[in-house]
């Protein structure tokens, strides 16, 4: 369940949700490599009792990457996802349970979604092959240099689905990987493991999800338990928010806009596989001895912590003057809801709902108003009430005229405001022009005057 735009409404309006991790690295001294004890306190200052990997957020960046060359075959992938699981387990630490769950078969909805999806992208993929064939020949013709084409295992990531070769084989291999460390690395030994692979159904953040649940119903859980979630999906958010667990906290790479990739053609930065001229790389040094002095920078790691959120939300969603008790837990419950609104993977946004423009703040006053009128909660235990719904779809409707106007003045505006910098520039460089053919032609006729 996508949301776009929401984790960035969310982390800009509630900065502090957001911190940055520390990571400790691993030494080199004589050659050897020295792994960093994970059996030591955090260096993040916060212990972490339960570690959950959404195993599908892990598996498709280290199988086909977008901004470093794919692996070469089906051995490299796995190298790539075992080193991706110790930097989380670096960063986080777990001292109790690890899960790891992979997307199993999914619910119908789902399924309709990924067949247009793995169409698509099984078809782009055979084009971008010849493409590449196709400049090769290109480049090479006309003279130009370019690295010598290696050959590769072309890897479909179609084959990313529960039944495949390739599920079966990363089941085999994440268990030697769990064996492995339970075995050699001390900060695994007294923390109990669990692997969902893609034979057991459900997505992965729901099997998530119903683990959490369960130990919820347990009468020996830990209310204090601190859980920490490793995913990139916005509905993550939603469903650390709908547990009502107060120790909350996920982790995700920092995204950062604008990054160059590499051509898929000759492995150069800033320029695409469509722009590629095969010129040489340049050396780093006078025998290139620097050529991999300079590897790319790992991706960085941040905290979302919902505790803070959830303070947040106290908040903003506390009501005075209910005809009865206020209950935090039942308004984030409504707030989740009302998130909907704005869309996700499979129902469409509301058209005069936008997050860039305010969605989610409109919503809550609404909010307020209808749980004063209705005196009482949109949802329980579950279950929508209708009739508090159908209150706030009123509302919206009554304020969509003046969404579409204001959004109307805004795109003529915009238009209006491009249009006159157009025709600036062209007035700007029109007179540039003239006074420089003025100079020109004017020059002459004053060295002639002063001679």
């Amino acid at each position: 369940m996508g949301v776009p735009a929401f984790f960035r409404w969310l982390s800009r309006k509630y900065s502090t949700i957001v911190v940055h991790c520390t990571e400790e690295r691993s030494k080199e001294c004589n050659g050897v490599r020295i792994p960093v004890d994970t059996s030591k306190p955090n260096p993040n200052e916060v212990e972490f009792d339960n570690l959950y990997l959404d195993m599908n957020g892990i598996i498709h960046p280290c199988t086909h990457p977008e901004d470093k060359a794919a692996p070469k075959n089906e051995d490299e992938m796995m190298v790539a996802i075992f080193e991706y699981m110790d930097r989380l387990f670096n960063i986080v630490r777990p001292r109790r349970v690890l899960y790891m769950a992979i997307d199993g078969v999914a619910p119908r909805a789902k399924m309709n979604q990924q067949r247009s999806r793995r169409f698509r992208a099984s078809k782009e993929g055979v084009e971008l092959v010849e493409e590449k064939s196709r400049i090769r020949e290109e480049i090479l013709g006309r003279g130009g240099y370019l690295p010598p084409d290696e050959i590769k295992e072309r890897f479909d990531s179609n084959c990313i689905t529960p039944g495949t070769e390739f599920m079966d084989n990363l089941a085999k291999c994440l268990r030697y990987y769990i064996a492995d460390r339970l075995s050699n690395d001390p900060g695994w030994r007294n923390i109990t493991v669990i692997l969902s692979d893609a034979s057991v159904p459900g997505e992965g953040e729901h099997k998530i999800m119903d683990y959490i649940r369960r130990q919820r119903a347990q009468p020996h859980h830990d209310p204090n338990t601190h859980h920490c979630l490793c995913g990139a999906d916005a509905d993550l958010i939603m469903l650390g928010l709908a547990t009502h667990e107060p120790n909350f906290t996920i982790i995700r790479e920092e995204f950062k806009p604008n990054q160059p990739r590499p051509c898929a053609m000759c492995g150069q930065k800033g320029h695409e596989i469509k722009d590629c001229q095969g010129v040489a790389r340049e050396k780093q040094g006078e025998h290139d001895e620097f050529a991999d002095a300079m590897p790319a920078s790992e991706q960085e790691f941040i905290f979302i912590r919902l505790c803070v959120l959830r303070e947040y939300l106290e908040r903003e969603l506390t009501m005075a003057s209910l005809p009865f008790p206020f209950d935090f837990e039942r308004t984030v419950d409504d707030w989740v809801f009302m998130c909907f609104f704005v869309g996700n993977d499979f129902l469409p946004h509301l058209p005069s709902l936008e997050i860039r423009e305010g969605a989610i703040d409109r919503l809550v006053g609404i909010y307020k108003d209808v749980v004063h009128k209705t005196g009482g909660y949109i949802t329980e235990n579950g279950f929508v009430k209708l009739e508090s719904v159908e209150l706030i779809m009123q509302a919206i409707g009554v304020a969509e005229d003046n969404i579409f106007k204001k959004r109307k003045e805004d795109d003529v505006r915009l238009r209006r405001i491009s249009s006159f910098q157009q025709g600036k520039y062209f007035h700007s460089f029109q007179w540039a022009i003239t006074r420089m053919v003025f100079f020109i032609y004017s020059e002459p006729v004053c060295v002639v005057a002063l001679y």
